[in-house]
């Protein structure tokens, strides 16, 4: 079973980085990458996204699940911009260069150029987004987020949460598993209307073992007073290094680049057809 949303231990660069530091340029790049519709941009940060991932020695086996699923949404959403608002690019771009076609569907440049960008938003964040999942410890994030200010409570629940991610994929697939051992066909040899009801009874079972699962958290927690005192101490809290110096630098730098495209394009979107 791939590890899909787990943090992987490794000691690569990238895990050696704080994880405030991750959780820093996380944000912001992810901020600016959402509200830039740059092409050059977009470009420029799905590269070095790729390139942090490649750093951190994430795999494709470790991943392949989770970026088909985004492939296929990110193509759902494309198809559904064109279907509702097929001219929204014309508007954006003030051209009209038709591919094929003709009336209000009619293909143009433009509004494949716009969509290109829609594409480009999810394949330079959600790299972000894996390599701050995978490489970062739920507790040193846990730590992180106290450290930026965040309540240790919230922080805490939040490092739970990122733990419990592989336990329900786990619990999934054991299930999953249980019922095909005891004759359910779950696999592509059956239909997918089929294989999509006898995954919906999976989900009942699931819920009752995720129930059991957060009332021995609760009651772990409570008997060692969890939430006691105002203040805690981390028991995984990574201090600041000279690379994450450097991280947080390239990360303003990035923004800074960002932000000055949007002066320089006279805000947010390039347009190649002036």
């Amino acid at each position: 079973m791939n590890n899909t949303l787990g943090y992987i231990k490794n000691d690569t660069v990238i895990h050696r980085l704080s994880g405030t530091t991750k959780l820093i340029a996380f944000i912001l790049l992810s901020v600016i990458v959402m509200t830039s519709y740059d092409t050059r941009f977009l470009i420029l940060v799905m590269v070095l996204s790729i390139l942090a991932m490649k750093i951190a020695e994430i795999h494709w086996k470790d991943v392949d699940f989770l970026v088909k699923i985004v492939a296929v949404f990110s193509l759902i959403n494309i198809l559904a911009i064109y279907i509702f608002e097929p001219a929204y690019g014309v508007e954006l771009y003030g051209s009209r260069t038709v591919i094929f076609g003709t009336g209000r569907y009619a293909l143009t440049l433009e509004q494949v150029f716009y969509e290109f960008n829609v594409g480009l938003k999810y394949f330079s964040t959600i790299p972000l987004a894996l390599v701050f999942i995978l490489a970062t410890d739920p507790s040193e994030f846990s730590s992180s987020l106290n450290r930026i200010g965040l309540s240790y409570k919230i922080s805490y629940a939040v490092a739970l949460a990122l733990r419990y991610i592989p336990d329900i994929q786990k619990s999934y697939f054991d299930i999953r598993e249980s019922c095909q051992a005891r004759g359910v066909e779950m696999s592509e040899k059956a239909g997918f209307i089929k294989r999509i009801k006898a995954s919906s009874n999976i989900v009942i079972p699931l819920i009752f073992d995720s129930l059991e699962r957060i009332e021995t958290i609760a009651q772990a927690m409570e008997l060692r007073r969890f939430g006691k005192n105002k203040t805690r101490t981390w028991y995984k809290a990574r201090p600041f290094g000279s690379n994450d110096l450097v991280v947080i630098a390239i990360t303003f730098i990035m923004v800074a680049i960002g932000i000055s495209l949007f002066f320089l394009n006279q805000g947010r979107f390039y347009n190649p057809f002036i």
